[in-house]
């Protein structure tokens, strides 16, 4: 059965994104970038990055199917870009979205736990990527199989948490600590079954 990991940057203490919803203001290193992100997970570089890196030929190492939030799919439609990740089967979580807007993009609107375990039980691979973010993956916790933190040296004080949700326990176990030049540790996490 595939796993859907949610792959995500946070600070310190713990939020995804500004209260506005921006996160341009992580500290990236060229490390990080080249060894991390085009060494290990180059699927999770939106097409656009891939292709201005030079690396758009690159294969899929660990997800062929991401999953996302409006919110979240709402920054690449503000760039102007509907299809943001090309190289990637792409799901976009959200009840006001129009659903043609890119051929290349599915809208779910229904339930979207159901959703994810169809998608769980197809035959490949390759795992799902959830993008993001608090809400949606406060929605699927139950369904989330590993996390993959990309914790940046900074504090922000307040904006979007990882998870927005009601509380509840989740057992998790540490599979892998990374760090890189910049301060930033990735850790990747393995739900306790």
């Amino acid at each position: 059965m595939r796993k859907l990991t949610y792959f995500v940057g946070m600070s310190i203490d713990g939020f995804i994104a500004a209260p506005d919803g921006t996160h341009d203001f992580y500290p990236v290193s060229e490390s990080l970038v080249k060894d991390f992100f085009i060494g290990e997970y180059p699927e999770c570089l939106p097409t656009h990055v891939r292709q201005h890196l030079g690396v758009d030929d690159l294969e899929n190492r660990h997800f062929d199917t991401m999953l996302q939030g409006r919110a979240t799919y709402d920054a690449a439609l503000e760039a102007g870009i509907t299809s943001p990740y090309k190289h990637l089967r792409q799901y976009v979580v959200s009840r006001s979205v129009d659903k043609a807007i890119d051929p290349e993009v599915e809208v779910v609107s229904g339930d979207v736990a159901a959703k994810v375990r169809e998608l769980k039980q197809e035959e490949s691979g390759l795992g799902i990527y959830l993008a993001g973010g608090a809400n949606l993956a406060a929605q699927l916790m139950e369904e989330i199989d590993e996390l993959v933190l990309k914790v940046y040296p900074i504090v922000v004080g307040s904006g979007v948490p990882v998870f927005s949700a009601e509380f509840r326990v989740f057992d998790f176990e540490l599979e892998s600590t990374r760090s890189f030049d910049n301060g930033t540790l990735v850790l990747t996490y393995s739900k306790k079954r």
